[in-house]
């Protein structure tokens, strides 16, 4: 087993163009994102998988920066891209993170690849997200690869070609399904960057937490939000895309 994060990162989201490079405290999104997946304890290498636009050069500038590998692949099939990747740098299981989770735990991702690892031959997939207690931005998703490849040569529909691992969840008859979950409901919090609002709440954790503790944590973010009850409502309003 190699265990890989694949973070896949990409400048032309619909809502916020360019969020994954967009700077708090000089630095961009994914540069956070991938300094605290680095963290992890689980993880054997942290792979960005970005795609074949030209406009996407930028990002592989970045992670030439961070020596971070990039692969690129099609830009809406995202599970090809996924699939190639891991192919290329030969991961097994694939931990799926996508860049729009600068604020990312690693101990929560280390918690999810130990479930799988721990259970290893029980799951094909073990995710934060089949039940969602995490607040929306700790999502991470551990696959094997044999899952991945069947979803990869299986998987038809746009939907499931876009979302990587759709294919998987939505087929508990194929596939073996495990959910980690946290021991009190923090769903309703919302550290995704998909909108400006999105964004402004995320450079209000930044600014206040990173100074002075770059290696704050999850139980950090909610002590500063109980601190700030007003920061919750910034994008409060703002709905999940829907597959």
């Amino acid at each position: 087993m190699k265990v890989t994060a694949i973070i896949q990162a990409r400048t032309g989201s619909t809502r916020l163009p360019g969020k994954v490079l967009k700077k708090v405290l000089g630095k961009p999104l994914l540069e956070y994102q991938v300094e605290r997946v680095k963290r992890a304890k689980t993880l054997e290498a942290v792979v960005v998988a970005t795609t074949d636009n030209e406009r996407d050069d930028p990002i592989v500038r970045l992670c030439r920066e961070l020596s971070v590998p990039v692969y690129r692949g099609p830009e809406e099939d995202v599970l090809a891209r996924y699939y190639e990747a891991a192919v290329r740098f030969h991961a097994d299981p694939v931990v799926r993170l996508t860049a729009d989770c600068p604020i990312i735990d690693p101990a929560v991702i280390d918690r999810v690849v130990a479930c799988y690892v721990r259970n290893q031959g029980k799951y094909d997939y073990v995710s934060n997200t089949l039940e969602r207690t995490y607040p929306r931005g700790m999502d991470t998703e551990v696959v094997s690869f044999r899952a991945l490849k069947r979803a990869f040569e299986e998987a038809k529909d746009p939907a499931s070609r876009e979302h990587v691992t759709a294919y998987i969840y939505r087929h508990p008859d194929r596939f073996r399904l495990g959910n980690v979950s946290h021991p009190a409901d923090e769903s309703r919090h919302r550290w995704t960057v998909d909108t400006g609002e999105d964004f402004l709440l995320i450079q209000k954790i930044i600014e206040r937490l990173y100074p002075e503790n770059p290696l704050f944590t999850m139980d950090d973010v909610l002590r500063v939000l109980r601190e700030n009850p007003e920061w919750a409502e910034i994008n409060a309003h703002v709905e999940q895309k829907k597959l």
